[in-house]
């Protein structure tokens, strides 16, 4: 006879035993719990590794709508990595809200023909109170100061630019030396302008008076030629800018918005004229951020304004002024050389003026002349952060007078952006709202819309090396070719419409077919526009030290770009003329 022992999980009556039964449902328990985790923490990683968080652009009207604009442009997979573009690079102004700036066809705001007052019975009037007409000196100089002069040129501009609204005259002044011409400046968008934004404008009116005091419009110059009525831009002391400028029209520019919109003014003077520290002690009690070294120099703009960026973010999260060089490397990709070239000015691309005018920066130039000068004096302390991992939130409480980021040489863990990456990515805003293009760019913009009577269409014309690559773009010059322009053309542009054509194409002979159905015009049809004897070769030799500036690569495409999007109706490459993938075969993305 066997004697067994009984099983570990049996009592000898066949029962279950409570302690083994315990510690097997702890085990149970235990397991299930750590594969929970297990799960948790890669569904975690995964959704940190491609999460994007919202990037803000600080605007009064939908800011979460115009930040994922942005985003959506630049970004890839995550918010720290862009993907290059040739095209140049969409700014601030590129996402304001259009409406909130008065643009509509039928613009309460605008000045109208009904507003001004009638010039016949206006003469009538003066002749009635003066007596016989034949009183009147047809020798003496115009008198530019007179309503009746003011009120026909206002009429006269009002009838010969149909496409635009008016939003402000200034008080015609006197022009040439012969005493029968006036300038007048006003202020105007298009009717259907897309953008917000306004234009300023001032022209040269020839004038004529006849027997009985009669004043007739003879000719109204082109662009910019009103040179004795573009006023000069005063520095912002808290004055109430333009008041008395102008005559009609007393609605605010912002519409009486609750939140006023800053906007662009495309043709005022431009003062980018560098901030200066008031005085010892303000520069003193004052705290400061830079960024040093790294391998962002000489990258395409849009790796540079990446960086950039977030270096401004920064400094405005740690409520710091940030110290920035205003030298830029030119990537060899937009020089006329093929070489990256050194000392391009900031105000050569972007609105530095708005910049300043709206955050805390400095020329470091500036900067280190001033620390030389006190910074042992006021024992100004300097804190060093060559780690990436050291974020803004670890700096907050940084009490130092000069936090300086200082970047290795390793590539790419040495660009600015990187500071931007991981945790900070939550936390750091990108101030898109604080970069606009150049106001000078957009003056030439400007001007050649103007000269089209802003009543154009136009079309994009990629060709160079990507119509030259069959294995990328394998249909595209075919599609770009005058036959195949003109058959695409044929049913989206009327005949004989003003037809701009914004190309990489050096030989704009390619598209002569196209002239006998429309009247066709390209970039350097306005090269007098930056030429020697315009107000941008002026104005920019003088902010390089009186050394002539090149209309480099960047600066085409920009004003190519933008006098594109000014064209009522748009044609572009890879959404209208050919099938080809923008980036290349198998590139298309879909609209999301």
């Amino acid at each position: 006879m066997h004697n067994h022992s009984p099983s570990p999980l049996l009592n000898r009556t066949g029962s279950f035993r409570a302690d083994a039964l315990g510690h097997t449902a702890l085990h149970l328990v235990g397991n299930l719990c750590f594969a929970l985790f297990v799960v948790g923490v890669l569904a975690f990683s995964i959704i940190a590794a491609t999460y994007r968080p919202d990037d803000p652009l600080l605007l009064p009207s939908s800011p979460s709508a115009a930040s994922s604009k942005i985003t959506a442009f630049l970004t890839s997979s995550t918010n720290a990595t862009f993907r290059p573009d040739d095209a140049p690079l969409r700014t601030g102004e590129d996402f304001l809200n259009a409406s909130s700036s008065s643009a509509s066809t039928d613009d309460p705001a605008a000045i109208h023909l009904a507003d001004l007052p009638d010039s016949n019975s206006s003469s009538a009037a003066a002749t009635a109170a003066g007596g016989d007409s034949t009183d009147c000196d047809d020798a003496a100089p115009i008198n530019c100061a007179d309503p009746e002069v003011f009120h026909l040129m206002m009429r006269a501009t009002i009838e010969s630019f149909r496409d635009v609204h008016f939003y402000r005259f200034g008080k015609p002044v006197r022009g040439g030396d012969g005493g029968g011409s006036c300038d007048m400046a006003w202020r105007f968008r298009p009717k259907d302008a897309k953008r917000a934004g306004f234009y300023k404008d001032y022209r040269r009116f020839e004038i004529t008076r006849s027997r009985g005091c009669v004043y007739s419009i003879v000719r109204i110059g082109d662009y910019h030629t009103g040179v004795n009525a573009r006023k000069k831009k005063k520095p912002k002391k808290g004055a109430n800018d333009g008041a008395g400028e102008f005559a009609i029209n007393k609605i605010p520019i912002s519409s009486q918005a609750a939140v006023p919109l800053v906007v662009p003014v495309v043709g005022e003077s431009v003062n980018d004229s560098l901030p200066v520290v008031e005085s010892e002690g303000k520069f003193s009690s004052s705290r400061y951020l830079i960024y040093s070294g790294g391998g962002d120099r000489c990258k395409n703009m849009n790796h540079y304004l990446w960086s950039f960026l977030c270096a401004l973010g920064e400094a405005q999260y740690l409520n710091r002024t940030l110290v920035m060089d205003l030298t830029i490397c030119l990537s060899s990709k937009y020089s006329s050389t093929n070489q990256d070239e050194e000392g391009k000015d900031f105000r050569f691309y972007f609105d530095f003026e708005h910049l300043r005018d709206s955050a805390s920066v400095l020329d470091q130039r500036q900067f280190w002349n001033d620390w030389a000068l006190w910074q042992k004096k006021d024992k100004l302390s300097l804190h060093l952060v060559e780690d990436l991992r050291v974020t803004p939130m670890k700096l907050a409480k940084v009490k130092g007078t000069l936090i300086m980021r200082k970047f290795g040489a390793v590539e790419p863990d040495n660009y600015w952006y990187r500071v931007c990456e991981g945790e900070t990515e939550s936390v750091i805003q990108r101030p898109w709202h604080l970069i606009w293009k150049s106001p000078r760019l957009m003056d030439i913009v400007s001007g050649i819309a103007s000269r089209l009577k802003w009543d154009f269409d136009s079309v994009h014309v990629v060709r160079g090396e990507k119509a030259s690559n069959t294995q990328q773009w394998p249909n595209l010059a075919a599609d770009t070719s005058p036959e195949a322009l003109l058959s695409t053309l044929r049913d989206k542009i009327e005949d004989g419409r003003h037809l701009y054509i914004a190309t990489n194409e050096p030989d704009t002979s390619l598209f002569d077919p196209l002239k006998d159905k429309y009247s066709t015009h390209f970039l350097d049809d306005f090269k007098d526009l930056w030429g020697e004897n315009s107000d941008w070769y002026e104005e920019t030799k003088k902010l390089n030290n009186g050394i002539p500036v090149e209309f480099d690569g960047y600066m085409r495409g920009e004003v190519d770009t933008e006098v594109f999007l000014r064209g009522k109706k748009q044609l572009e490459t890879f959404n209208d003329l050919t099938g080809d993938c923008k980036d290349g075969v198998n590139t298309c993305r879909t609209a999301s």
